[in-house]
């Protein structure tokens, strides 16, 4: 039973180091930059779409304004 015990504490150990030495090479490694500049073109292209929409719905919201200050001068 005490050697079975070794054996598996040795087994885990060996796990765990294992582990962290693959952890630490893809530390080293860093980020793939292909990855990353896909990453930041996507976003600018989103930053884009929501600066122009951010527009167009400010743009509908002053004709909006205007409308109905138009209407509300008209009843007057």
């Amino acid at each position: 039973m005490y050697l079975l015990d070794y054996e598996l504490a040795i087994d885990r150990m060996r796990e765990r180091a294992l582990e962290g030495e693959k952890v630490r090479r893809l530390a080293l490694a860093g980020p793939h930059d292909h990855d990353a500049t896909m990453r930041r073109r996507l976003a600018l292209a989103l930053a884009g779409v929501s600066r122009a929409s951010a527009a167009g719905v400010r743009r509908l919201d002053d004709c909006l304004a205007d409308d109905l200050a138009g209407h509300f001068a008209a009843n007057q």
